[in-house]
């Protein structure tokens, strides 16, 4: 992440940083707080990378130097990172010793010491209270950089003493230019940026081979519901309700079944922009010339149907059986 990147996504974050950065007025504590996916962790990351870039632009760190390079890799000595152990519910008050004890130190390589706490809000109640003195007597040159999802959970006293930063959940734009940038399929990404809204959730669905065959089979099933000499019945039985084999994964089935039907009302009102299956156009103008606005409309209305008959517990065979009926009634 760059700071133009930051700028899309975290308007407000990126220019109270910036500035302060700037100016040379950083405070010496900042609470990064909000959602998942959210991009907290890589403005930590970015701020670090700035204060101690060897080849500074006006656009930020270059992350090309022996610095920003070490920063990313989490060996940079002026740059402290404090996690939950692997396999620990909790950050413990011996880490926050251990990070007292580093920057008792003066700084290796500069006049200037960051540490970052990511899950900020698993500290015990010993680790706050030590991070606590610390953070109100912070070292010259000291930058605390605290990053939670969960700020609720952190003591008022810690929240009092840092200036907070909250990250507001990303749009569905920014999440599709994430996954893209980091060569998810492109096919992929911005269906799953509609289902989740997420980029970390978007990424480990992008990941899953079981995503891929599920938009292959929804797909399938809309070209059979089309073309009424092919019995959908038996696909469902045989084919698509095997793989959708609980009713989390169908519940995502009628998801993406969902935006097929929104996809072909995007393009009967011309905003062929909003389209989600963009590989489909075809498919859908060919479907659209079929299908008109109140029998799509329709059709969505059948799937959100079923989908409150999901969120009920009803068997996702039964559902589906029902819904195709309805959408081959629908279609003719």
């Amino acid at each position: 992440m760059n700071w133009q990147e930051l700028s899309e996504q975290q308007q407000t974050v990126a220019k109270v940083l910036r500035h302060a950065i700037k100016r040379n007025e950083l405070a010496h504590a900042y609470l990064l707080e909000g959602l998942k996916g959210t991009g907290k962790r890589q403005t930590a990351l970015l701020v670090a990378q700035t204060l101690f870039c060897e080849s500074l632009s006006d656009q930020g760190p270059c992350m090309e130097c022996r610095n920003c390079r070490r920063i990313a890799s989490g060996n940079h000595p002026d740059v402290i990172w404090i996690t939950p152990d692997e396999g620990a519910a909790s950050i413990k008050k011996e880490q926050i010793a251990y990070l007292m004890k580093e920057f008792a130190f003066r700084s290796v390589e500069s006049g200037r010491k960051v540490f970052i706490i990511e899950q900020a809000e698993k500290m015990t109640a010993q680790a706050e209270n030590s991070l606590l003195k610390f953070i109100e007597e912070p070292h010259p040159g000291t930058l605390a950089l605290l990053v939670t999802e969960h700020i609720h959970q952190l003591l008022d006293t810690i929240i009092s003493r840092c200036q907070v930063l909250s990250f507001i959940p990303l749009s569905d734009r920014a999440v599709e230019r994430r996954l893209a940038q980091d060569g998810q399929p492109k096919q992929l990404v911005k269906l799953a940026a509609a289902l989740t809204h997420d980029y970390e959730e978007g990424f480990l669905l992008c990941k899953e081979e079981w995503f891929a065959e599920a938009r292959s089979q929804v797909l399938q099933l809309v070209q059979r519901l089309h073309k009424s000499s092919e019995s959908v019945l038996p696909y469902i039985y045989e084919k698509f309700s095997p793989n959708f084999d609980n009713n989390q994964k169908m519940a995502v089935g009628l998801d993406l079944l969902l935006f097929w039907y929104r996809d072909l009302l995007s393009l009967h009102l011309n905003r062929q922009e909003e389209i989600v299956f963009e590989d489909q156009v075809d498919g859908l103008k060919e479907q659209m010339l079929s299908l008109s606005s109140d029998q799509t409309i329709r059709a969505m209305s059948f799937i959100l149907d079923a989908r409150r008959q999901l969120d009920a517990h009803v068997n996702g065979v039964s559902v589906m059986e029902r819904l195709v009926i309805r959408l081959g009634g629908n279609h003719k």
